[in-house]
Order: C-alpha cells, then structure tokens, then sequence
C-alpha cells in the first residue's frame, strides 16, 4: 500500500544526535528522551528533496556471474530477457558502470561503499571475504533509519558471527553460505532444487528452484513489510547464473533452438565450443532466461500491491560473464576474473517513477558500485553523515537531473587473485593484493597492470597498447594509482579473523574456504579430497577452556574419516566419487600449542581440548597417514569454547578531557565487555574539564556501547589549575544520547568507588587510572582497608620508566596525590609510562565506523601533532593500559619489570627502585609495538554488540 504523504512520526529504538523540533516541541538526545526512555525515541527523518513521509523502499538485484552481454536489450544474439529489456527502458542506465571482476570485492563494496581493499573483502575464498567488522553496511545504515531490511540469496562476505547478515544490519535473510550452492560450507549436497538455506541463522528447508525461491521468500516478505506501512530494504542476490549449472528442464530446450539458430551470427570461435563447454553455455543462458522471468513476477508483484511508483530498483550483475568472451561480449574483451572491459563493465540499471528523476535513459561518465550505497542514503533523504565512511560519491544529482558524472573522474579496480595452484599458507602466494594487480580508468583510457595503456574509442576490443604514445595521460594514471596504493596498501593485507567462542554463535564452524591464501571452496574438492592445507585467523573471543573437532566431512553427511564417498545422482546433474584416506593420526596447532592424536578406524572425528587467551592467533590442522606423511587438512573444524575464564572486573578512572585517548580506553573496555572478557563497574572521572561536561561525554561512549546504566563519579575536590577545556567534550554531550547532567552534580567518585567496590568479592576488581590520581588518592586515604580487600591490582597510566626526564601530565596534574598512591596503595601497581603508548599509533581506522560513533568524533575534535588524532592516529598512552587491565602481560606483546616500587619526587618525575618487598611493576613492549597496536586498533573500531 502506498505511504501517507502527511508528516509521519516514527517510534523506534534509537537516539538522535542533534537537537530537533516538532511544532513547538524541541528535544536532544538526552534528559528525558535521553538514553533512559530510548525506546520512546520519536524519530523524525530529515529528507531533502523529498516529504518527510514519503520514504521510499529500495530494491537491489544482483546476479551472479551475469555480464553485460546477457540481455537482449544489449544485443545478445541467443537469449530474450524481455523482462529484464523492459526494466532497462524504464530505467537510468548508466553505460559506464564498473564493478571488481569477481563477486565478493562487488559485494563489500555495494554494502559499505569503500573500496575492496579496505573493506577486507577481496577474494571469493581464500581467507579473504571477511567484511570488515567495523563498517557499517547498507544493513545498518537503513535499518538505524527506520526502514526494514532483508537480504535473500547469496551474501558471501562471511558465513560466522560477526560477519553474517543477520550480523550486519539484515532483520530477515534467507542465505546460502560462501560463494555458491555447493561451496564447502553449504548444506551438503545442496544442489539449487529443494534446497537448505540459513533463515536468520537456522538452517531450514525450502521447496523449489532456487531462483523462483528467493525471488518467492523475498516478496512475501516485501508484502508484510507494506502491509505493515513500513518501508522496507531488499537485497535480491541469486545464485544463479553461477556455476554449478543446474536449471529446470523446461528452459533448456529455448535456449538450445536458439542458440542453434543463431550460430551462424555468432563470432567464428563459437563454432568451435567443444559439446560439454557448449552444453554448460545453454545452461547458463537457461538460469539468465529464468532470472528473467522472476523479474517479470516480481515486476508484477510490485504493480498488483501498488508498490512500483515508490520503489528504487536497482539492477546490476556482480561481475562480468564466464561465458560472453566464448560467444557474445558487446564488443568487449575479457571476462570474470579479468582486468579487460568484459572483466568489470557491467548493466546497472536505476528506476523510481515517484522520485523525480531525469527520464529513463544512457548516462555516460565513469560510475561504480560502491557509488550505489552513497545515492541510495541521498534518494531516501538520510543524513550524508550517515555514510561519510565511503570511498564511492553520490549519483543522486545525476539521477535527478541536475549534474553529470564528472568528465575528469578517475577510478581503480584491483582484487586478490585466484590462488588456484597453492597448496599451503605462503606469503608469496598469488592472492596477496598488489599494485600492479589494479585496472586505472579514466575517460576513454585503461591503464592495466601499470604496463598496458588502451583508448577504448579507438580500440574497443582492446587490442593495441598504446602506452608508449600516451606519457602524459599515463603519468596521470600512474600518480592518481599512486596516491591509491599509498591509502590501502596496508590495511589490503591484513586477514579478517573468524571469531570463535563468542555467546552469539558457540560452537562454530570454520571451514576450508576461510584457509588463508589457499583455495578449497566447492564440495567437489572436498569429495575428490584436493590435498591441501591452510591455516585460519582466528580471533579468541574469550579465555578459557575450548575443544577443536577435526573433520574431512560435514556432520551432516555420515561419513567416517576415514571413508570415500560414491557418486552421487542431483535433481539436474552428478556429484563425483571420491576417495578413501588412510589416516592414522591427526595433529593441531593453534598459536605455538601443537596436539597430536591417533585416529581409530571407524572415528568420523577427532577432538582436542585447549587452554586458550583471548585474543587474535593463528589455527592449522592435518591429517596425516599411517607413516605419520600429511594428506591435507582438516576441510572442517568445529570450535566450541567449553569452560570461559570469569570475566575481568574492571573500574575505569579517567580524565575525560583534553585528550581523546580516554575515549579511546573507555571504548577498549566496551569492545572486551562486548566479547566477555570483562565486566565494567563503574566509570570515574578525574580532572573534570572546565565546561563541566565529562561526566557526559563518557555517559555518551556507555550509552553508544549499550551499557547506559554503568555508575559515573566525577572529582569533586582535586586540584583546578590544571583543568582544561576539552575540544571533543561538549560535542559528545550535546550530540549523543546521554542524561548524567553536569559533572558537579553527578555523584561523588568516592561514594561510586566505596558503592561498588563494596559489592564485589574480595580480591576481584582491576581498577585502571588513566588520569589524575586524585580519585585514586581520596579512595585510599579514606577507604584503604577497603581496598585491601577488594581491589587485586591498580593499572595506572602514568610517569615514565625506568626514569622520567620531566613530569608526565598524569603525574604533573595532582603530584601530591601521585606521591600518596605511590607510597600508600595497599596493594599492587602496574605502571604503563608513557613510552609505552607513545610507541602504538592507533585510531585512523575510526574513520570507516559510523558517524554515530562518539569515539570517532573525540578522535575527529582532538588536535596531533597538526592535524586532528583520526587522519594519521595518535599514540595509544591509556587505550594500552585499558588492554593490559584486561588481559594483563601477555607475553608475545609485553612483559613487567617486578620486585621494586616507584617513587614520585617533588617535580613529579618518576623513578623506579629496586625493592624486593615492592608491590610495584612497569611495563615494556616485547617485539615489534605495531603488532600491539593493531590489537588495539581492532578494539577500538569494534561495532557494538547490541547496535
């Protein structure tokens, strides 16, 4: 049913950042719509070009392996699309649009609008298709707006929390994992007819082929949503055309007539096809014509539920054709996996009769995919700040009319390639991202692999490199890759880790498809048992006691290590025999830890049992023979955390001013609550800042990370000479949902520490300073006995070691009360000086979070070294000590000096003496500090859980 055009007041879950008005009625994020009646939000979305209510639904369809050259509205010779050739002349069809050469690099960065290199997704398998956790996705950013949101078909950015749909801003889905119907981690023997697909999770069984499956899921769903009035976002993402090629009988024979009739108009070479290429050919052009004709249901859907006028529909395929180079390519060389024209020059196809766009027609100029997610937020009026994340730009203005795509515009294409022939984790392996690997695009000009140059007006088929007749054009190209390289050259290496032991998903299962740099992603390599190994990166949710079962097959399936497998018959094809192993015994290594176990003949597993750390590591396996010679790894591991270690609980006291590492730390510790490592009590603020506004800035952080109700205690009698104005404090208050008021009238630090330290059980609180030590000072004058016995350890930031050659602001803030913790806690002190974080540079990576995000716009607000903490980083000075309160010295990072005490002189420097009695200790790195800073890093950038 259509939308009301009136104004529209919309009750959802979430808080506003700036202040706004109804009538008379004006509001901010806080007081009494602040965090304490989040549910009552009134939302009013603010949309430019369009009435507030007039909230349009987005439709995406992406198909698979689909190119440019399968519809006949482009000139295919075979297939008829009618549907399809409809939707194009309805449509703003941009001539010039561009997506990687592959599907998961199109798939990140049509969710996220960054480009595949610093999205992490960059490969179909191979340990590459991890989205990173931190961005938000098209999910998110409609779903916070107020819109539904379901995906339906294929994902393939990660198929384990936190990386599944469900987990990335998706309600409903209905998926298959991995790259296609049939990959190793797909329900076994799924083969595109009557199939398992993972429904919010949960595998469940559909009836059908699967393309008329999730067109039919997709527009039930489409229809509650609109009978609901709510506006809704669906991502339509099929399985087909992808191989394997199975269809329904009845488009065969169509499609076999007229490629028949036709073979005398195709290119000389289609001749030549063998029978077995040119019978997957006709299958392939059936799962086109089938896509086809869901088009015209879902077509008619939209028109009987009065739905068409105000949808966006988006059509466009995720790379280009596997079959177009062999007999029809509209004048383009290459395919998939290519860097010709074929390879990423895709139809992307842009429809919304209610929403004033120019008439249906071509538009030229150089466009992308990850411009999509940028125009989609502009057409729906949200807020620009909601994707100010993305590399793509905004085609609104082109769509509307009023602008054209730039004549200057200059894009990169670059992937991680296929590492078909490796066998194992190499860091030479082919996959690895490189910047001669990249396409520049620039007008007419494709400079590829910085060694070919082709003009397409003169040379479409891209036959003659001209690169040596062009040095001008090439030097441009050259510096604008450059300048692109320079900006993802470091995070483009970098593996996602899968999460294992983490609440929301435990047991999980990780599979081959993630073994980094090495390829086994089909069934079919596991039944033919491809000998291969690979190694995971895992990230250790939590610390405790976890068991890994090792399998070559999937439970499902009933087969015993040790056994082969018969061939199988499908619904439309053939599934391979494949071979028996001779194991006898298995080994694990996870980190530096090494098992090994003997297999026993009728075993379909082996288990191990190991003590794990929280924290990033490395998993391998292998099955070996009777001679102890490895066959290949494990295709399938199961992970379960079986015995977590408690929760660290944690007291954080920090100066929430001036500097916006204390941002910073307060987000560490969310990011471990959030994995269960620790448990925050209480956050207490030292040196309040001059506009009184601290106590609110970290009630904003608490509230963001979801943990609204977390006691805050602010300093009532320190020292004021030293207080400041903080650049990012005021921000947070007045533009992020909080309600703890003024720092002078929040509750006493002292009465919060006494409150809650009371309640906790002896020898049980961490308590981590990263500020002035007045609070700390108060505590243990007035309460020592207390401490004794509640506190275990004291983490403070502060002094340098083993001696200081002028006062650290820490120190230099309150001296006295430094002196009076150093000579009087009763009880242990970890010391982190300040070379120990000014040697980790961290934070640049907020900049891909959400602008939602308080931390990011501390970090934003806060001036470095000339420029502000978020462009290049900062030093990590508390963000480290937060980390260590936590997880305490782990030895490949850092290790503490012991059996001595710090003494505070009278100019605030610190010294370290040697005290066989002292409870003091300090820390110093151990290895290279940029492989602690990007443990930091990742925690910093962390997604909340409960967002």
């Amino acid at each position: 049913m259509q939308r009301s055009r009136k104004l529209s007041i919309r009750l959802v879950g979430q808080a506003f950042r700036k202040p706004f008005r109804v009538g008379e009625m004006a509001f901010r994020g806080s007081g009494l719509l602040g965090r304490r009646f989040l549910p009552l939000l009134i939302v009013v979305s603010a949309v430019s070009h369009i009435e507030a209510a007039v909230r349009p639904n987005v439709i995406v369809v992406i198909t698979d392996d689909q190119g440019y050259g399968e519809l006949s509205a482009h000139g295919n010779p075979v297939l008829s699309t009618p549907h399809l050739d409809r939707l194009a002349s309805e449509s703003i069809r941009l001539t010039d649009f561009h997506v990687a050469p592959m599907c998961t690099p199109t798939r990140g960065q049509l969710m996220t609008g960054v480009d595949a290199l610093r999205n992490g997704a960059v490969n179909v398998s191979s340990g590459r298709t991890l989205l990173r956790r931190e961005l938000p996705t098209l999910g998110n950013v409609f779903a916070e707006a107020g819109w539904s949101t379901g995906l339906f078909g294929k994902w393939h950015l990660g198929d384990t929390w936190p990386y599944r749909p469900q987990d990335r801003g998706f309600q409903e889905s209905v998926w298959f994992p991995s790259s296609h119907i049939g990959s190793v981690p797909d329900q076994w023997q799924n083969d595109y007819f009557d199939d398992t697909y993972v429904h919010i999770g949960h595998r469940k069984v559909y009836s059908g082929y699967t393309t008329d499956v999730l067109f039919d899921e997709a527009m039930s769903w489409m229809k509650r949503e609109a009978e609901a009035e709510r506006p809704f976002v669906c991502c339509l993402a099929t399985a087909a055309a992808h191989q394997p090629h199975y269809v329904p009988q009845k488009y065969l024979a169509p499609v076999r007539n007229a490629l028949q009739a036709a073979r005398n108009n195709l290119p000389s070479f289609a001749s030549e096809l063998t029978p077995d290429t040119e019978e997957q050919l006709i299958r392939f052009l059936a799962m086109c014509a089938n896509i086809d004709e869901n088009t015209g249901r879902l077509e008619q859907f939209l028109t009987e539920h009065k739905l068409r006028d105000n949808t966006v529909f988006v059509f466009l395929t995720d790379n280009g054709s596997t079959f177009g180079p062999r007999y029809f390519n509209a004048n383009m060389k290459g395919g998939k996996t290519s860097l010709w024209e074929g390879g990423h020059r895709v139809p992307c196809f842009i429809r919304w009769p209610d929403g004033e766009l120019r008439p249906s027609g071509d538009v030229s100029g150089l466009t992308q995919v990850q411009d999509l997610l940028p125009t989609l937020v502009d057409l729906a009026g949200l807020p620009n700040s909601s994707i100010d994340h993305c590399d793509g730009i905004s085609l609104a203005s082109v769509l509307r009319g009023t602008s054209e795509v730039a004549d200057d515009r200059m894009l990169v294409i670059n992937y991680s390639r296929m590492p078909f022939r490796a066998v194992r984790t190499l860091p030479t392996n082919r996959s690895i991202p490189r910047r001669e690997g990249a396409a520049v695009l620039w007008k007419r000009w494709r400079l590829l692999e910085d060694k070919a140059l082709y003009d397409l007006d003169a040379d479409p088929l891209q036959a003659n490199n001209v690169i040596e007749k062009h040095p001008a054009v090439v030097a441009a190209m050259r510096s604008h890759l450059n300048d692109w390289w320079d900006g993802v050259k470091q995070v483009a290496k970098e593996f996602q880790p899968s999460v294992v032991g983490h609440a929301m998903q435990n047991p999980v299962v990780l599979t081959a498809c993630e073994w980094a740099d090495v390829f086994v992603d089909q069934q079919a390599q596991v039944r033919r048992g491809d000998r291969k190994n690979g190694l995971w990166h895992i990230d250790v949710a939590r610390a405790g006691d976890y068991a890994f079962t090792l399998s070559r097959w999937p439970e499902e399936s009933g087969l015993k290590l040790r056994d082969g497998v018969a061939e199988t018959q499908l619904t439309d094809g053939m599934l391979p025999a494949g071979p028996a192993w001779q194991i006898g015994s298995a080994r694990i290594q996870v980190g530096s830890t090494k098992r090994r176990a003997k297999v026993q003949a009728d075993a379909t597993s082996v288990r191990f049992e190991l003590s794990l750390p929280a924290g990033r590591t490395t998993l391998q396996t292998w099955f070996d023979d009777p001679d102890g010679k490895p066959i290949s790894g494990a295709y399938y591991v199961s992970v379960e955390c079986l015995k977590p270690v408690a929760p660290m609980k944690v007291i954080l006291d920090t100066d929430m001013s001036g500097d916006c590492d204390d941002a910073g730390a307060l987000a560490i510790l969310h990011a471990l609550a959030d994995r269960g490592e620790c448990e925050l009590l209480a956050t207490v603020v030292n040196r309040a800042d001059l506009t009184n506004a601290s106590a609110a800035a970290t009630d904003a952080i608490n509230t963001y990370y979801g943990r609204p109700r977390i006691p805050i205690g602010t300093d009532k009698i320190g020292p004021t000479a030293l207080q400041r104005s903080s650049p990012f404090a005021v921000t947070l208050r007045d533009d992020f949902a909080n309600d703890v008021g003024p720092d002078d009238e929040a509750p006493d630090a002292l009465d919060v520490y006494m409150r809650v330290l009371g309640d906790q059980p002896d020898h049980s609180v961490t308590i981590c300073s990263v500020g002035a030590f007045s609070n700390l000072a108060e505590l243990c004058r007035a309460e020592p006995e207390l401490v004794r016995a509640k506190v275990e350890r004291l983490v403070v930031m502060g002094g340098a070691f083993p001696e200081s050659t002028r006062p650290e602001t820490n120190i230099a803030t309150h001296r006295e009360a430094a002196q009076f913790v150093a000579d009087h806690w009763p009880g242990e002190i970890v010391w982190h000086g300040f070379e120990v974080g000014h040697a980790l540079i961290v934070g640049k990576g907020l900049k891909l979070t959400s602008n939602r995000n308080p931390v990011r716009k501390a970090y934003e607000l806060r001036p470095y070294a000339g420029r502000m903490a978020i462009d290049q980083g900062k030093p990590a000075y508390d963000l480290a000590a937060a980390l260590f309160a936590v997880r305490g010295a782990e030895p490949e990072f850092w290790k503490t000096i012991e059996g001595g005490r710090v003494q505070v002189d009278d100019a605030g420097q610190t010294r370290w003496l040697s005290d066989q009695d002292g409870q003091h200790s300090y820390v110093q790195h151990v290895g290279a500090p940029s492989r602690l800073a990007a443990v930091i890093e990742s925690l910093l950038v962390a997604r909340p859980a409960k967002m």
